[in-house]
């Protein structure tokens, strides 16, 4: 596998190393030892995987305090603009983003450490969507910031007919939202 670290620091795209033949392919989509060689230990707790259609936007969330969760993430099917925020605020790239498009073609995984609001939309038919995460879920820590704020200025590819959930319609400002240490 290739780790290719992001603009910001700790935010990685990785991307296997897939044989194919006349049968279909094969690949590793996750090795502890590889993965703590060049990202470092996270014990990941849970793998959690969702359907959506074309146009659903899932964020941004996060998980806030001792509840914060890293995550690695990838699409099994379909395609996304995967993006992480950095919210951390003596982070010199805070308020900055990277977004990388997963798909089940390219099979790239993102991995976001702890300290980022993430989020996903949905650019195929259909979607499914898999992610680790070193944390429980705990639906009392759970926080958001808006999608569109434009402090943070994110580049979606699609801006017409979204498909949000009332909670992230209702989202506040990153500004407003909770924000790590």
């Amino acid at each position: 596998m290739q780790y290719i670290e992001q603009s910001i620091s700790g935010v990685f795209v990785i991307e296997p190393k897939v044989f194919s033949d006349q049968r279909g392919y094969f690949m590793e989509s996750w090795k502890e030892s590889e993965f703590e060689e060049h990202i470092g230990k996270v014990h990941f707790l849970q793998e959690n995987e969702s359907k959506s259609v074309y146009g659903v936007l899932r964020g941004m969330h996060a998980q806030a305090g001792e509840a914060s969760q890293a995550k690695l993430v990838r699409v099994i099917e379909g395609s996304v603009l995967d993006v992480a925020v950095d919210a951390r605020q003596s982070s010199p790239t805070f308020g900055e983003y990277v977004a990388v498009e997963l798909s089940a073609k390219n099979k790239k995984q993102f991995y976001i450490p702890r300290g980022f609001y993430h989020g996903f939309l949905v650019l195929s038919p259909e979607a499914i969507f898999s992610y680790k995460v070193d944390n429980k879920y705990q639906p009392e820590t759970e926080v958001s910031f808006h999608f569109s704020d434009p402090s943070v200025n994110i580049s979606w590819l699609i801006h017409q007919d979204l498909i949000l959930s009332p909670k992230d319609e209702a989202a506040p400002l990153l500004k407003d939202s909770y924000l790590f240490e």
